[in-house]
């Protein structure tokens, strides 16, 4: 196991994962009070100025023993807002940042400058290497079944790489939603489980009501992986792909990876097309995050006895 000294003292070794439009500060609040971490894309606030009001809002909302907070920052090109952003997790030392799009050595070291510590995305073997290469604390292995931009890797096989070379912290995502995920994720290598779909179905979510109550609906033979959306292959639920007039196209196959719908911007497509992995089979009610965490963690010691 390798993990930070500042999450040693985690409930469960879970990170709610960010989630556009749908992580804000009070899933951040209640997931780090209740003792996994929390974590939010910078871009869930329209500005630099509100995404610095939320990061002084959840550091004066944690308790002295709250599990720490991480951020997703979009290190590319069009993100506009990469440096004001990271200026203002400097300012506030944000204990974690989570890189996506991007493993800058720039910005981690930055991160590392004021004590944090950087986590970045990789969906390949040659995005980890590079990754790796750029100083990151930790590879988030997104592997397939994940919601979001998933990868297509399986697990078992992706995970064994990355513990060939990379030796600091490795999380695994990818359809876990229950506590014998999280320790399954153990077995096969990572040192935390990553979780994002679980946590969209809470009371905490910022995820509209017609959202969570069709991942109640939904299996995971209703989720499609497809580039349509932002022409880089996600999952996404059948039933809000149909609702938006674009599954009939997907399914006859007139969409290809670098291509996308004409949906207008991509925020907008994702306010309408729903993300979930396929651990939607798991879910079945939407409680509060303090509730799905005690339930999370009693399956976790259940899963390890029954071993």
């Amino acid at each position: 196991m390798s993990l930070p000294a500042s999450f040693k003292n985690l409930k469960l070794p879970v990170v709610s994962a960010p989630m556009f439009l749908v992580s804000g500060e009070q899933l951040v609040i209640e997931a780090c009070n209740n003792g996994v971490v929390g974590t939010f894309p910078a871009l869930n606030q329209r500005t630099t100025e509100g995404f610095r009001d939320w990061v002084i809002k959840i550091k004066a909302s944690l308790k002295p023993d709250a599990a720490p907070f991480g951020v997703n920052l979009i290190v590319h090109k069009s993100n506009p807002r990469l440096q004001e952003d990271l200026k203002v997790c400097i300012e506030q030392k944000v204990p974690l940042i989570i890189t996506s799009l991007g493993a800058v050595s720039e910005v981690v070291e930055a991160v590392h400058s004021y004590g944090g510590i950087v986590f970045h995305d990789v969906t390949t073997l040659r995005h980890a290497q590079k990754a790796a290469e750029a100083g990151v604390d930790g590879l988030i292995a997104v592997c397939a079944g994940a919601g979001g931009h998933a990868g297509r890797m399986n697990p078992f096989a992706f995970v064994g790489q990355l513990r060939e070379f990379f030796h600091k912290t490795i999380l695994l995502a990818g359809a876990l939603g229950r506590g014998d995920d999280v320790l399954a994720a153990q077995a096969m290598g990572a040192d935390l489980a990553y979780m994002g779909t679980r946590f969209i179905a809470t009371k905490e979510s910022m995820a509209q009501e017609e959202y969570k109550q069709m991942l109640l609906k939904a299996g995971s033979e209703d989720i499609i992986y497809t580039p349509a959306v932002s022409g880089i292959p996600a999952s996404f639920m059948k039933e809000s792909l149909e609702k938006a007039g674009i599954l009939d196209k997907i399914l006859k196959g007139e969409v290809h990876e670098g291509e996308k719908l004409s949906l207008g911007d991509e925020a907008k497509a994702w306010k309408n097309v729903w993300s979930a992995g396929h651990g939607v089979n798991t879910i079945h009610d939407v409680p509060t995050t303090a509730e799905l965490i005690t339930r999370l963690e009693k399956e976790y010691k259940q899963a390890k006895s029954r071993i």
